[in-house]
């Protein structure tokens, strides 16, 4: 704990940062309930995406035979092009949001390929836009969670170290100060009677 003046200007100073905590704290405890919010909302969008993932893995299934046929590239149908996102700021946090998958445009020769890989081509990009989405929820809730870290240690610096050293630093200034001026009142006091003895003596003699 730093050294306090036990001064008027030292007190003036600590009931500033004393209002300046208070007024940033109500902030920061509403940032860190908003990231809580954010955060089970993420969960639970991940939790129905990994479900969404697993019913497509499941149709998917019914190609998985069938993907070995000779002179059949199925990869040449899913080939990945890019990855769409956006950027969004919650509560103070940059994170990105899923927009979609871009494949490779490649027509099928409905003539010269065989009538499932139409819809196993279908089924395996489902499954690859539905996992990298998943890898971006989970990009968020990571951000999102290092953010409430942070939050949460600033609420509890203000809550738990800032805000009671300020009481406390206010509380024993001001007792020094009143008994200073106690102090002080009471040594005018004492020289007033021994001014007002030796007027009296004068004019006595």
């Amino acid at each position: 704990m730093a050294k306090i003046k036990f001064t008027k200007g030292e007190l003036k100073r600590q009931r500033d940062s004393l209002k300046q905590f208070q007024h940033y704290l109500p902030t920061l405890q509403l940032k860190k309930q908003q990231l809580q919010v954010k955060i089970l909302e993420a969960r639970k969008l991940l939790s129905e995406k990994e479900s969404a993932l697993n019913r497509t893995e499941d149709v998917l299934k019914k190609w998985v035979g069938l993907l070995n046929d000779p002179g059949v590239e199925i990869k040449d149908f899913v080939e990945l092009k890019d990855i769409n996102l956006t950027y969004i700021n919650i509560a103070g946090a940059e994170v990105p949001v899923f927009k979609e998958v871009v494949f490779e445009e490649r027509t099928i020769d409905i003539y010269s390929t065989p009538l499932w890989v139409d819809k196993g081509a279908a089924s395996i990009r489902e499954v690859l836009a539905h996992f990298v989405e998943i890898m971006v929820i989970k990009k968020q809730i990571e951000i999102l969670q290092r953010e409430l870290r942070i939050t949460t240690q600033r609420v509890n610096l203000f809550e738990k170290i800032k805000i009671p050293q300020c009481l406390e630093n206010i509380r024993v200034i001001r007792i020094y100060l009143g008994d200073q001026q106690a102090n002080a009142v009471g040594i005018s006091k004492v020289a007033k009677r021994k001014i007002e003895q030796k007027m009296h003596q004068e004019a006595m003699a």
